[in-house]
């Protein structure tokens, strides 16, 4: 899909984004990309850690701990860097964001058959964007549905305030923030073919199950980005500009309104 096409499509995105909080575009990218993505992800993962991005325990019995998700790997291959700053992702964003946009973090999630999921949350729990809110671009890397654990998202919380979260089933979720749906509000699935990218709300409520398939991993690469105006971000955050130069903003002050238990740990 093209710049164009992206055009084309933006008075639909751009009102699906603002009347549920976010929305699918499908296909972004083409599966050959995707194929050589997983295979440069499987490649990183076989060559060992790298600490501080990626800390592997091949003989844990947690699938998460022998398949961690690597933190900010654009910053460590040049692969993970063209998919956090592609023109793609930039010129869907421009039209959700309605300005320049500043990429502020990268994930890659494997998700291995057993692994448990990430109990419902806010993603600007983490990034604590001032003002507004920041913008995820999760782009699947495999067959995604709710048997291999699959996003669930709660459509209308992006017009709400951040909550402060109870505690997650540690059986279930990797990270101990809960945030229980609203009353009248409910979670609903994603499904998602390896190329489409969810973009999604800083402030709207998702998450996933644990992976229950027998032999099916969940691949996932995501971005988190913020409007060129944002004036304060938490202090993990590095800020790039789509073109790949570092913008340093300041640390976002105290730790909202959960007190200590539940302040942001760092990256999510």
């Amino acid at each position: 899909m093209t710049a164009t096409d992206i055009g084309a499509l933006g008075t639909t995105i751009l009102h699906e984004f603002r009347s549920d909080g976010f929305t699918v575009v499908r296909g972004l990218f083409g599966y050959e990309e995707i194929e050589r993505l997983r295979a440069r992800f499987a490649a990183l993962h076989a060559a060992g850690p790298v600490p501080g991005h990626f800390e592997p325990r091949p003989a844990d019995a947690d699938p998460l701990r022998r398949y961690p998700r690597v933190m900010q790997p654009h910053e460590i291959d040049d692969a993970a860097l063209g998919v956090l700053l592609d023109p793609r992702l930039r010129a869907v964003l421009e039209v959700l964001l309605g300005e320049e946009v500043l990429a502020a973090q990268s994930m890659f999630y494997f998700k291995p058959p057993g692994a448990r999921g990430q109990a419902l949350h806010q993603d600007n729990f983490y990034l604590r964007v001032e003002p507004g809110t920041c913008v995820a671009a999760w782009l699947a890397c495999d067959e995604i549905d709710r048997e291999n654990g699959g996003l669930e998202v709660v459509p209308g919380t992006h017009e709400m305030d951040l909550f402060c979260p109870e505690t997650a089933d540690p059986d279930v979720s990797f990270a101990r923030e809960y945030v229980p749906p609203p009353a009248g509000l409910a979670a609903v699935p994603v499904d998602m073919a390896p190329g489409d990218v969810l973009f999604f709300n800083g402030s709207l409520v998702h998450g996933s199950r644990p992976n229950r398939s027998a032999d099916r991993f969940r691949r996932s690469f995501i971005g988190h980005y913020v409007g060129r105006s944002t004036a304060r971000i938490g202090g993990y955050y590095r800020t790039l500009t789509m073109s790949g130069e570092r913008v340093v903003l300041p640390e976002s002050e105290g730790a909202g309104p959960c007190g200590t238990e539940f302040a942001p740990q760092g990256p999510h």
